[in-house]
């Protein structure tokens, strides 16, 4: 009886070949992301290349003198940004624990006929005009935002940032120093970014693995605990990413801002008096009369809050995109 050996088996080769509609989609997402980086870079270079004679004839001095008087050709964004930053910081503080509240009760507490209802109503909110915002913040918040700021200056004026130069004292207070202010602002764009970094961490929410979170309740957690314990420290980076994408929203925000804020030239750390200017709402309010010079420092301004804005989203998509299931949820 003769044995044969057998042939060393061979690995079988395989080709991954995609179907025509997977070859139509895979192209058509490439060239549509291609596009959209093409035109961000294009947007980014024409706003460069207008901004070479404002840089040539006021060099350093435009990002660190405070008026904009054009007439005397004193022309600088120093106050600008203060309160670009200074409005965009309130609506972060009030925006960012209200958003992670709500983005929580929606994935991990709302029954769930209730749930969709929610879902809805979020994406509602940020599908609103911005101009709707600024008369709503203008005509039915700034009357009680301007009590509110009040209080804080009367109790806490001893810290810099909440101190307003008015008598707490005078029979009748002095309401006009408190309307028109970078606090105001923040709180109507506060409303504006909520719907947008609720929508994120729900998102991160509602993918925190199921087998964790039921084995965090059979060893006797409670909602919050799971929800401490592995639904937060799962959707770290989307917290984090979400209140980003947020800010970038808060930074470039324009219609609600110009409507709301009374334009005032002047670098103020004091964020519930009178007062402030935003590069967005400056760009609204001067282009449409502004001279050829007057225009290149408009497109100036505006180049440097395209750089913020990238950077912040920059960072964001980072964030997001470095964040693991489970990485450090610790039951």
């Amino acid at each position: 009886m003769t044995i044969t050996a057998r042939p060393p088996a061979v690995p079988r080769q395989t080709t991954a070949q995609l179907q025509p509609s997977d070859r139509i989609f895979h192209w058509g997402a490439r060239t549509i992301g291609m596009l959209v980086l093409c035109v961000t870079g294009a947007i980014g270079l024409f706003l460069g290349y207008q901004s070479i004679p404002t840089l040539r004839h006021y060099g350093l001095s435009f990002f660190t003198t405070a008026t904009w008087q054009p007439e005397l050709d004193k022309i600088g964004i120093a106050a600008v940004l203060v309160g670009t930053v200074e409005v965009a910081l309130v609506a972060l503080v009030v925006s960012f624990p209200l958003a992670l509240m709500f983005a929580l009760f929606i994935s991990h507490y709302a029954p769930r006929r209730m749930k969709s209802w929610l879902v809805t109503m979020v994406d509602l909110m940020a599908a609103v005009p911005s101009i709707i915002y600024g008369l709503w913040g203008f005509f039915l918040l700034q009357p009680q935002a301007i009590n509110l700021a009040r209080w804080m200056s009367e109790y806490l004026g001893f810290i810099p940032i909440f101190h307003v130069d008015s008598d707490p004292g005078a029979a009748v207070w002095q309401q006009s120093r408190y309307t028109s202010s970078a606090f105001v602002a923040g709180l109507t764009v506060a409303m504006m970014t909520i719907p947008l970094a609720c929508a994120v961490m729900r998102a991160v929410f509602d993918q925190a693995p199921i087998g964790e979170r039921e084995a965090a309740t059979a060893l006797g957690g409670t909602r919050f605990g799971v929800a401490r314990t592995v639904v937060l420290p799962f959707a770290k980076g989307g917290i984090i990413g979400g209140t980003m994408l947020a800010l970038g929203r808060a930074l470039g925000e324009t219609a609600a801002v110009l409507i709301i804020v009374s334009p005032d030239f002047i670098i103020k750390d004091r964020i519930l008096e009178a007062g402030t200017q935003t590069t967005s709402a400056l760009i609204a309010s001067n282009f449409g009369n502004a001279t050829k010079s007057q225009l290149s420092a408009l497109l100036t301004a505006g180049f440097v809050l395209f750089l913020i804005t990238i950077v912040v989203n920059m960072v964001a998509a980072t964030v997001i995109r470095r964040s693991r299931s489970g990485a450090t949820s610790d039951i």
